[in-house]
């Protein structure tokens, strides 16, 4: 394949791959599907919405980080001023920003699953409830373990709710890391040998 296809395969990618992970993100700020929890964490009444959320790996790492680099490389891709080596050597950098990106995603992502969510939980059938993280010190043990999730009296759901979010943004991630790790090699050939999109200029 010509390293001019291949960035436009790439790109193409990115771009589903960026929204995925900015719509992932957004989601999180609403668990149970509600806004009050951002409204009152908002509103300093103590912590409803997990760290690891408002951290915005999914937005600005995985999203914007990678939205980018995937504008330019599909530029490099197509015929015209952009489809030359110069393009293709900047495209390098441009996939490094996004390697940058999805390496911030990927470990915001991979702490959310370890700490576990934000919730109301009461730490023996006894106690007071509060809110906290009731998940926070075990390692991530708890996602094996169903039982425990149990714990987390509201929002309704959460333990699934940011498990599944996480999880998606971090095969997101990963998959954004290899492709842009892929067009800084792709970039390299196509620097060195041209994007076989036509006629190229220097």
């Amino acid at each position: 394949m010509c390293t001019g296809k291949c960035s436009k395969v790439i790109a193409i990618s990115l771009y589903v791959l960026a929204g995925v992970s900015i719509i992932c993100n957004i989601i999180a700020f609403f668990p149970d599907w509600s806004t009050k929890y951002a409204k009152l964490d908002r509103e300093e009444n103590g912590a409803r919405i997990t760290d690891e959320v408002k951290y915005m790996g999914g937005v600005i790492g995985g999203g914007i980080m990678c939205l980018i680099p995937a504008i330019h490389i599909h530029l490099t891709s197509s015929n015209g001023c952009c489809a030359n080596r110069c393009g293709m050597f900047l495209s390098i950098g441009f996939a490094a920003a996004g390697v940058v990106g999805a390496l911030y995603s990927l470990a915001t992502s991979a702490l959310g699953l370890s700490n576990g969510p934000v919730c109301l939980f009461t730490e023996t059938p006894t106690s007071v409830p509060g809110w906290g993280r009731p998940f926070l010190n075990n390692n991530g043990s708890y996602l094996g373990d169903s039982d425990l999730w149990t714990k987390c009296i509201e929002p309704e759901g959460v333990v699934e709710f940011n498990l599944g979010l996480f999880a998606t943004l971090l095969v997101v991630a990963s998959l954004e890391l290899v492709l842009c790790g892929i067009q800084m090699v792709n970039g390299l050939f196509g620097c060195i040998c041209g994007t076989c999109g036509g006629r190229e200029e220097a």
